[in-house]
């Protein structure tokens, strides 16, 4: 039996035939639905996006603005403005932002308001990074503005388009601060749609400047603009590579002291097979009252031998001076997984505690 296909359930016949239905008698919908399908089904999902994209551009007016004149009247009801989060639309959508990247960027003044209507009906994040290429100072000051549009779909994009790291998009020209003046307007939204892009945003600026990051969030707290629960989940958010690399600012940003008076002992299954659990016994002694994020290290073999480290989330603790803690957690070597291979040999095991290296034990996975 075939598994499950996520370029099939999203472009497929069905919907080729939606949207073509949406331009109604303004194009042949038979010879658009015939002549997206013929190479359809060979597609990877954003490939999909661009055939669809090319076809029909085959299908409207050769004259930009005459196309968009076409475009906007086929359009659907925007999503719906009294939702707050996870509305993404319908991703048969994504072909009319990739159309006009491909035909607007010599007219960023009739392309860059027609992104704005796209995004109300299926997010253009991949779309507005060709302009901030193309057209970096004009798309800057549009976003700017779109930063305070009445739309949550049109605020997010501000920030969802600008990421330094967007999966798929292309890179970007911008500096990793130019866009902090975006986010200087969004972090405070009353949209979870919006404040989670602002953490997304921040957290791919983790991986370059961690202290722009942590500045960042320091003035954004100060400000107190959001609300305190809003603020802390942003912080979470924003900061997890940071904290899974046991970071000693982000750590503290979180409330977490960087050098943790405790004492741990630590033990692991000896040896453990491919597609088996290995037992992890924990026990936590805090000398003085502590405030922990507890996680463990494993250093997995790679197929060259080399061992390369990483970071499980197991749990985080209050604990009074004195106070001990026992945890266990079953830790299984998954076989035949397609997101990550086992490899036999000695791996390393520790705890990382407050970002710190507490004990270590080598075992045999075979």
């Amino acid at each position: 039996m075939s598994g499950f296909s996520l370029k099939d359930q999203l472009f497929n016949e069905d919907k080729v035939r939606y949207l073509a239905g949406l331009f109604g008698s303004t194009i042949d919908e038979e010879r658009f639905i015939s002549e997206v399908m013929v190479k359809l089904p060979a597609l990877e999902l954003k490939a999909r996006i661009e055939h669809i994209s090319e076809v029909l551009a085959a299908h409207l007016p050769d004259d930009f603005s005459a196309a968009i004149e076409v475009m906007l009247v086929a359009l659907p009801a925007p999503l719906d403005p009294s939702l707050s989060d996870d509305d993404f639309g319908e991703f048969i959508h994504a072909p009319l932002g990739a159309y006009v990247a491909s035909r607007g960027l010599a007219r960023p003044d009739i392309a860059l308001p027609v992104l704005r209507e796209l995004t109300k009906r299926f997010t253009v994040e991949y779309d507005i990074r060709h302009f901030l290429n193309a057209h970096p100072e004009l798309t800057m000051v549009v976003l700017k503005a779109w930063a305070d549009d009445d739309n949550y779909h049109v605020r997010r994009l501000a920030s969802e388009g600008t990421r330094p790291v967007l999966p798929w998009g292309v890179k970007v020209g911008l500096s990793l601060e130019e866009p902090i003046g975006l986010l200087d307007k969004l972090y405070y939204d009353k949209t979870r749609f919006v404040t989670r892009s602002v953490a997304n945003h921040l957290n791919d600026i983790t991986k370059k400047d961690p202290e722009l990051v942590l500045r960042t969030l320091g003035r954004w707290r100060a400000e107190g603009k959001q609300d305190v629960h809003e603020m802390d989940w942003l912080e979470r958010h924003a900061l997890r590579t940071l904290v899974k690399k046991g970071h000693a600012g982000a750590l503290e940003r979180l409330g977490y002291k960087a050098s943790p008076e405790v004492l741990v002992e630590m033990r692991f299954s000896e040896a453990v097979e491919i597609g088996e659990i290995g037992v992890l016994e924990v026990n936590i002694e805090a000398k003085q009252d502590e405030r922990l994020m507890v996680d463990y290290v494993i250093e997995f073999v790679k197929a060259n031998g080399a061992r390369r480290p990483k970071v499980f989330k197991l749990k985080k603790l209050d604990m009074k001076a004195g106070a001990r803690v026992n945890l266990t957690k079953n830790h299984r070597f998954l076989k035949g997984a397609s997101t990550f291979t086992h490899f036999p040999g000695t791996h390393l095991i520790y705890m990382q505690i407050n970002g710190q290296k507490f004990g270590a034990q080598e075992f045999e996975l075979t």
